[in-house]
């Protein structure tokens, strides 16, 4: 099974584009999406699309404090079922 890191990565690449990095170059984790051109829309788009597929509840307040794929990962980790 893939790691939640693998399985965001695959999300990112296949849901966002984010300015600067060409489809499958590693992810930095410490990017902050909406820096990387990720318009609030889609961002949150996002957080449903990964909500779905964690099986996790990401309430409104959490989503705004979740700035880049390696907070989202340590969120998913300690609210996975």
């Amino acid at each position: 099974m893939a790691s939640i890191e693998e399985r965001l990565r695959q999300l990112v690449d296949e849901n966002l584009e984010l300015d600067g990095r060409p489809l499958g170059r590693p992810l930095d984790m410490t990017t902050n999406l909406i820096a990387a051109g990720v318009s609030s829309i889609d961002a949150i788009a996002f957080m449903r699309l990964v909500a779905k597929t964690f099986s996790v509840t990401i309430p409104p307040e959490e989503c705004s404090k979740i700035r880049s794929v390696g907070m989202l990962i340590e969120y998913i980790d300690s609210h996975i079922e």
